[in-house]
């Protein structure tokens, strides 16, 4: 086709695509495109072709294939979107469209670096254009991001969650993947010492499948109407996607043992990372495996959903933390916010030390634990489990909280011995301390604050426990008035342990009215 005629031709097909766009029916938009660009016999053109037959037919053919990218981008068939792309920008260096569309589709792919540099060369062909300067701002706070790990949801919480939910970029931090002696097969471990609340993992869901799980009869057919959009949706991606597919193959199926796994390289799950060109043949039944091990629920001990909605449920795979295994004295937890996980230590970690969250909740005796820890098909073995086991008659004859505190003393435990003890009883402490309420015995938040800091340093951060404390600073005249500063700083410190450092001081204490607002009502 002449270069005058696909001109023509593009003109007379142009109202039949916007028509499509409208209607959002991406599959007939790209097939409409894809048989126009077979007509042009794209090999035929090169940008060294400079007659005006050449030129008119290159810029035709760079408007199509930018149009068959956006096609492509809407069903996140982001692949096939980027060569489209790229054989634009070969026709035409310059092409306007064709630069922002992939500059979109790098920020998809998390290439931030390369997304600013396509619209840093698209600024400069459109300085005026407002929609490209927005996009030039944002791929390089996303780029920034993925290098140092650094959030503020400070804006947002204090906007009560309302508006839109922040963008957070893919980061990997000081973690790498080795083999896990504690709990079998492989698992994550930090590669330097890491203070409480740090980001380790910050990455976005491959799929996340939410709704509204009625709690009458009909329930159980909800979520299975769920998880079947939800598995689709999955094998879609991995359709569309080499390295989505290449990266879900390197997760256990539950079916070969810990020793014959292998240990994919961290730089995998990097952004910036190059898409893996080999092809892996699509296996639904090694899929569905992986799923069944896993997928993670929002709803979790070791979880909180930032701007949560009342009676919303969540399931989703997150590739880096599927290598995360339990622990009964973990150290680190998971903050949810929209599609994003960010994994943080939820206390001090040792270079060298594995990284582990709670699959179950940790703060009970021993044999509540294991009961916990059979229904998912493992024993734990870790410090805490050890020591208690070790403990095991003398623990089963304490009654209440001062029969654990004389242990303590008794036995000249060290710190965390004192706090693995305090976990694993607190709801005693909880029930003694709401006694003494009952009868109005006065006490100061010291008390609580000692238990609480003592199973943090154990076990790390819990909602649960730090509530307890939110509770007791909370008077008439509102959150923290009348606490000591040596206190406040105290509670500062666990927060950060239990919902990480992503906010302000200012915005934690709102979020703390928040949280005991919400419970309360």
């Amino acid at each position: 086709m002449k270069g005058s005629a696909a001109e023509l031709e593009m003109l007379k097909l142009r109202s039949t695509a916007t028509e499509l766009l409208l209607k959002e029916d991406w599959n007939k938009y790209i097939n409409l495109y894809s048989r126009f660009i077979s007509r042009c016999h794209f090999p035929q053109t090169s940008p060294n072709d400079d007659d005006d037959d050449s030129t008119k037919l290159r810029q035709t053919l760079c408007s199509a294939l930018s149009n068959r990218a956006e096609g492509y981008s809407k069903l996140r068939d982001l692949s096939a979107a980027l060569i489209d792309c790229d054989h634009a920008l070969k026709l035409n260096p310059f092409h306007l469209k064709a630069l922002v569309c992939k500059g979109k589709v790098l920020l998809d792919l998390h290439c931030y670096s390369q997304a600013f540099e396509c619209f840093h060369r698209a600024k400069a062909l459109a300085s005026t254009d407002s929609a490209i300067s927005q996009l030039l701002k944002r791929s390089q706070k996303l780029d920034s991001q993925s290098k140092t790990g650094f959030i503020d949801l400070s804006d947002w919480v204090l906007n009560e969650f309302n508006g839109t939910c922040p963008e957070l970029a893919e980061f990997v931090g000081n973690v790498e993947i080795r083999r896990s002696e504690a709990c079998g097969g492989r698992g994550l471990f930090a590669t330097r010492n890491i203070e409480a609340g740090t980001p380790l993992v910050i990455t976005k869901a491959v799929v996340l499948g939410r709704g509204i799980m009625p709690k009458a009869a009909g329930g159980e057919t909800a979520r299975l109407v769920m998880w079947k959009d939800f598995v689709d949706k999955i094998l879609d991606a991995v359709k569309k996607c080499n390295k989505t597919r290449a990266l879900l193959y390197t997760l256990s199926t539950g079916d070969v043992e810990g020793s014959d796994l292998t240990v994919p390289k961290i730089e995998l799950f990097k952004p910036e990372c190059a898409a893996d060109t080999k092809r892996f043949e699509l296996d639904v039944e090694r899929i569905l495996k992986v799923l069944d091990v896993n997928c993670l629920t929002e709803e979790s001990v070791s979880a909180k959903v930032m701007g949560k909605k009342k009676g919303c449920c969540g399931v989703g795979l997150w590739f880096l933390p599927s290598f995360v295994n339990h622990s009964c004295c973990p150290n680190a937890r998971r903050l949810h916010v929209g599609d994003s996980m960010v994994l943080y230590a939820s206390r001090d970690v040792k270079e060298g030390e594995e990284i582990t969250f709670a699959y179950f909740d940790v703060l009970w005796p021993l044999h509540e634990r294991r009961e916990m820890a059979k229904r998912w098909g493992f024993l734990c073995s870790c410090k805490r489990c050890s020591f208690e086991e070790e403990k095991g008659l003398e623990l089963g004859e304490l009654n209440g909280m001062d029969g654990v505190e004389d242990k303590v003393s008794k036995w000249g435990l060290n710190g965390k011995e004192k706090g693995y003890l305090r976990a694993s009883f607190w709801m005693g402490y909880c029930n003694e301390w709401e006694k003494l309420k009952r009868r109005r015995v006065e006490r100061r938040i010291t008390e609580e604050i000692a238990v609480a800091g003592s199973i943090f340093d154990a076990v790390g951060g819990d909602e649960r426990v730090l509530r307890t404390l939110l509770k007791k600073m909370k008077n008439g005249s509102g959150f923290g008035h009348g606490v000591e500063t040596e206190e406040m700083e105290k509670l500062m410190r666990m927060a950060r342990g239990v919902y990480g450092r992503v906010m302000k001081r200012r915005a934690m204490k709102a979020f703390f009215e928040l949280e005991l607002s919400s419970t309360s009502s």
